[in-house]
């Protein structure tokens, strides 16, 4: 049996590699930050024509219908490259909440972002002042919501707001939207960890100690393969989830919890090491490392965090 993504997959996740690559992440992770989205939009924009914002839309809204496998296939590289914005709300749940809600098309078309709260889980929603669609989801039932307070972020590109609901609520399938949030948020930690992976290993190839690379040291190798294995280890277990969703499988909730502690474990994992290769230089904000630091602690708690998604792992064995 073969369990590694196709060569159409692995195409995509190359397409938006180049386009992300080629982006300044870290110039538009800044820019949100202060409350100036352009260079972020301008992000956005390329990854609907790449198709991302329109992979969970039906088709009959010009979306794409895809597979869940596709939706972690992007959501990790996102994840790599810190894509700032309500990505998985917007992308992986609002979809699913709206449901044959003409606005999808909007989503899909990169005319709306929508950002999502999902109490007790998600209790506050990110980035809700900028997003054109604000939603409340809870117990089968969904509301537009209105922006409230804003709520201090270990994480300045990813502003939390209180919301509350604003007008009359629909039925929706709020549990499905949970586990695609967490399996997205999961996607985007491993993508985060990846990335940390590599950026530790292009540093300790460069960086000198008593006038020797510091990569040529065991303990430096030792630590850095251990970060691959973490990484390596989420991955399955990410795409495991992903099926189990594509099949409506009764033990999807355990899977997905699996894959998003993994997932937040191995997170943790790179950011520990590459902050530690990195040395000094790795605490400061002006370096680009600080970005995904941040970015991991931030995702860790989204969507259930690792304590509560250990508890339903345990509940279902």
């Amino acid at each position: 049996m073969n369990f590694e993504i196709d060569e159409q997959q692995r195409d995509f996740a190359a397409s938006i590699d180049a386009a992300l690559g080629a982006a300044d992440l870290p110039t538009a992770v800044r820019s949100w930050a202060d409350g100036d989205t352009a260079p972020a939009r301008k992000v956005w924009a390329q990854l609907t024509d790449l198709g991302v914002t329109a992979l969970m839309v039906p088709e009959k809204f010009d979306g794409i219908d895809a597979h869940p496998v596709d939706l972690v296939v992007a959501m990790e590289r996102l994840g790599r490259w810190c894509v700032p914005g309500p990505v998985v709300e917007s992308v992986a749940v609002a979809p699913i909440l709206l449901g044959d809600d003409e606005r999808v098309g909007a989503l899909a078309s990169g005319e709306l972002i929508a950002t999502v709260a999902q109490p007790p889980w998600v209790p506050r929603a990110v980035d809700a002042a900028t997003a054109g669609l604000v939603l409340l989801a809870g117990d089968g039932e969904v509301a537009e919501a209105s922006v409230g307070a804003e709520h201090e972020s270990v994480d300045p590109s990813r502003k939390v707001f209180a919301v509350e609901a604003s007008g009359d609520g629909w039925s929706a399938d709020t549990a499905l939207a949970f586990e695609f949030g967490a399996l997205a948020t999961a996607a985007q930690l491993v993508g985060a960890a990846q990335g940390m992976l590599d950026a530790a290993v292009a540093y300790a190839k460069q960086r000198s100690q008593f006038g020797t690379v510091i990569g040529t040291y065991q303990a430096i190798k030792h630590k850095l393969a251990d970060v691959l294995i973490a990484v390596e280890l989420a991955r399955p277990l990410v795409y495991g989830a992903a099926l189990s969703l594509a099949d409506r499988s009764p033990d999807t909730a355990r899977d997905v919890s699996a894959a998003k502690v993994a997932a937040a474990d191995a997170a943790l994992v790179s950011a520990r090491s590459a902050l530690q290769t990195h040395g000094a230089i790795g605490f400061t904000a002006e370096h680009d490392l600080s970005l995904q630091l941040l970015r991991v602690q931030a995702l860790r708690p989204a969507w259930g965090d690792p304590t509560w998604h250990r508890r339903r792992v345990l509940e279902a064995l």
